[in-house]
């Protein structure tokens, strides 16, 4: 082992990129004023760089969190739209194309003008995103926006870097390899950060050269249909990005069995990840990449500075409503600190304000629908019931939209239904540990293996929990701290792959070997 050494110092440089702008006043006071009702502009299905009715002429309604009632009605896609859409992608990826003849470099402008016209529309697809899915304007603003802009630009450099190698074979051959677009993607995305997931997927695949066929989450479909108009704004071609609203059990069933994409992206949850493994599989075994649900483990050691370990633990929990795959939602602390930590956590949850996303003194809006609610507080009911102890909220706030109050429990075990079940609200569960071998072993029992995170000064223990944890981040004295150039997946049940970074290239990319025979008379 390492000899033991202080690691205190890293900790204000691993500031998570993400939560520490959340709740941030600084960051609050500085975002303009939003637009509280934003016009809905774009609410039919998009192919071709045109906006179509759905073929059935059906539509759904998209909800405002906060109130209940409905902001607009969306085009329901089915699996006609998506055939048509597939249709539209197929034949812009035909060679000859103007995508396909399209430079490299030239990818990587037209993902640049995508960036360009983003910054230029920040206000308005801040307040959409606010009002669509129930997030703080200050977040939408400062974190989801200015991530998804940084993701576009981050792959936009990639776009004509992405290449292949010369290798010495043996015999009289000249052999290279080539790294092609995989060709038709579908692409379907989730509600708990519409434009940040969209632009993770469209991202690599955009820069890699390929065509796509994306369905956005149905609670959340209105600023990837307002994205999609500044797609075609940018000048990317017609049926490069063609983008299908509609029903997970109808666009979204239609794109996993679809038997003519290539591949097929989906962040969402473990359950339905798998049913779209089986519908990849029947369809025409196209590939697969998955990003799934977690049940992360923050882990908090005697020595961590405890201001840091109640901070960090605190937003990894509570950031964005709790709804993240990677949130820290069970809490592993020492037992020599845990009765401070309990109380001291109890008592951050109650000082966050819950309440309207749009005013700036709010830290926590509400709940992206009513089933999200109706799950959280049926979980909440189950750890009351299982012997958990209820030490801050564990109740709906106000009578109106779907309003959580921040929930911490304490004396949870191993076994109970909220330390076993990924409940994807604000509730911290608060689990006591002795040692480090039993925790090694604690930690890792579940399905998932998406994200952790590890509070501790000892940098022997930090290397050694980030080696012994399985899980496909590893977090120390932070926690969510997520870069477009860091890979993102997860081990187990969370997943198949990496999405950001250059690892999320390989999701987009076919290797073709090529060998040439080289004529005699040159040997």
């Amino acid at each position: 082992m390492l000899a033991s050494k202080s690691i205190k110092q890293l900790t204000c440089r691993c500031a998570p990129l993400l939560n520490h702008l959340s709740a941030n006043s600084a960051v609050t006071a500085a975002a303009p004023q939003p637009v509280r009702n934003p016009d809905i502009q774009f609410n039919k299905i998009f192919i071709n760089n045109e906006w179509h009715d759905a073929e059935s002429g059906k539509t759904f309604p998209t909800i405002n969190p906060s109130t209940g009632e409905k902001i607009a009605d969306v085009a329901a896609g089915d699996r006609k739209d998506v055939d048509k859409a597939v249709k539209a992608a197929t034949k812009a990826f035909k060679m000859g194309s103007s995508w396909r003849k399209m430079d490299a470099s030239q990818r990587g402008n037209l993902l640049n003008r995508l960036a360009d016209l983003m910054e230029r529309d920040r206000l308005q697809l801040a307040s959409l995103e606010t009002l669509d899915n129930g997030k703080t304007f200050a977040n939408s603003m400062a974190v989801d926006l200015e991530q998804s802009i940084r993701c576009y630009r981050y792959y936009a450099g990639w776009a004509d870097k992405n290449h292949g190698k010369t290798i010495p074979v043996d015999g009289s051959y000249f052999t290279f390899t080539r790294h092609e677009p995989v060709g038709v993607v579908g692409q379907i995305i989730p509600w708990n950060f519409p434009l940040l997931m969209q632009a993770w997927k469209l991202g690599p695949a955009l820069a890699m050269g390929n065509t796509v066929v994306m369905k956005p989450a149905e609670q959340t479909p209105l600023t990837a249909l307002y994205v999609s108009n500044l797609i075609a704004e940018a000048g990317f071609p017609p049926g490069v990005v063609n983008v299908v609203p509609g029903l997970g059990e109808s666009a979204g069933a239609a794109i996993a069995h679809h038997p003519h994409l290539d591949k097929v992206a989906f962040t969402g949850s473990t359950e339905v990840g798998k049913k779209i493994m089986i519908a990849a599989a029947e369809s025409n075994l196209k590939r697969v990449t998955l990003e799934l649900g977690g049940k992360s483990p923050s882990i908090v050691f005697a020595d961590a500075d405890m201001e840091t370990a109640l901070s960090q633990t605190h937003e990894g929990l509570f950031f964005n409503h709790g709804q993240c795959c990677c949130a820290g939602s069970r809490t592993f602390v020492e037992a020599k600190i845990y009765d401070e930590f309990v109380e001291r956590s109890a008592d951050k949850a109650k000082k966050r304000h819950v309440g309207n996303p749009f005013d700036p003194q709010t830290m926590q809006g509400p709940q992206v629908d009513e089933e999200q609610f109706t799950k959280i507080l049926g979980l909440i009911d189950s750890g009351k019931r299982e012997g958990a102890k209820l030490v801050a909220g564990g109740s709906r706030v106000g009578d109106r939209g779907y309003f959580v109050a921040p929930t911490v429990f304490a004396d949870v075990k191993d076994d109970m239904r909220i330390a076993r079940e990924e409940i994807f609200g604000p509730v911290q569960t608060i689990i006591r540990f002795d040692t480090m071998e039993e925790l090694v072993e604690r930690a890792n029992n579940t399905i998932y293996g998406l994200a952790a995170s590890i509070m501790t000064k000892d940098l022997d223990k930090a290397i050694y929990m980030s080696q012994a944890l399985r899980a496909g981040t590893v977090w120390v004295n932070c926690h969510n701290a997520l870069s477009s150039q860091a890979p993102f997946g997860g081990f187990k049940q969370s997943g198949i792959g990496r999405e950001l970074g250059e690892y999320a290239l390989d999701s987009y990319t076919e290797v073709k070997t090529v060998t040439i025979a080289m004529p005699k008379k040159l040997m």
